[in-house]
């Protein structure tokens, strides 16, 4: 995996095939309008980085089966980077009752320990409660590592809804702090492709992952993003449309 997106002419024409174009940049979000948004490129992760809110908009991803599978040992320090104007500090969250909560997971970056340490940048971090955070979002992180393997590669973007009225804050920067969280996963290689939402509480979450599925639409519409916009779009239509949370938990790894 590599931080820098190619884009080329034509990606997301459709060919009749039903099939996806693998040069196409799946991590590119167009983010709401009204959004303070600086872009980040990490080796492992795309993040549009919201520096009056001091928490991403998103953080796009992907992942492979290999590299669900990696063996890079977990980071244990969160980090500010201090190139970015408006990241948070560590001891922001501090006393605040509130978790640090990864939006790219530190599991997903296993495969590199420079992703790996990147993954603890406080620009991927949002205050979480730690019901979600080692609840229903952490047990959805472990599925996702599931469906990388079976269907050998799957694109993923995780965050905080900010359309919400908001006005907790945490730490001497200030971190807003969500209300709720959303996470959109891509299968674009799958025959055919698909696709899932996902918007949970920032809390306990009652019924799970079910309980918090949703169409890729939907979360568009909360959010006001626009997710995988270089598929074709006959098939955008298609996978975002879709909520089919018992097909993609009853899929098996091979």
């Amino acid at each position: 995996m590599v931080g820098i997106a190619l884009h080329f002419v034509g990606c997301n024409a459709d060919d009749g095939s039903g099939r996806v174009n693998a040069n196409c940049d799946f991590e590119r979000v167009i983010t709401a309008s009204g959004l303070s948004d600086t872009l980040l490129k990490y080796k492992g992760m795309t993040v549009s980085f919201n520096s009056e809110k001091h928490v991403p908009n998103w953080v796009a991803w992907e992942l492979t089966g290999g590299e669900a599978d990696g063996s890079e040992p977990r980071a244990q320090d969160f980090m500010v980077d201090t190139s970015v104007e408006g990241c948070a500090n560590p001891w922001d969250y501090s006393y605040s009752g509130y978790d640090r909560g990864h939006m790219a997971p530190a599991g997903d970056m296993k495969w590199d320990a420079e992703a790996m340490a990147q993954s603890f940048y406080m620009t991927n971090i949002c205050p979480q409660v730690k019901s979600l955070n080692s609840g229903a979002w952490k047990r959805l992180e472990e599925k996702c590592r599931n469906w990388a393997r079976i269907d050998s590669a799957i694109v993923i973007v995780a965050g905080p809804v900010l359309s919400d009225d908001l006005t907790e804050t945490i730490g001497r920067t200030g971190v807003i702090v969500p209300q709720r969280f959303f996470k959109v996963i891509l299968s674009p290689y799958a025959n055919p492709p698909r696709g899932i939402g996902f918007i949970m509480n920032n809390g306990y979450v009652d019924g799970g992952m079910q309980s918090a599925a949703v169409s890729i639409d939907s979360v568009e519409r909360v959010t006001g993003h626009d997710f995988f916009s270089e598929l074709p779009d006959s098939i955008e239509d298609e996978v975002e449309s879709q909520c089919r949370f018992h097909y993609w938990s009853t899929l098996k790894s091979r």
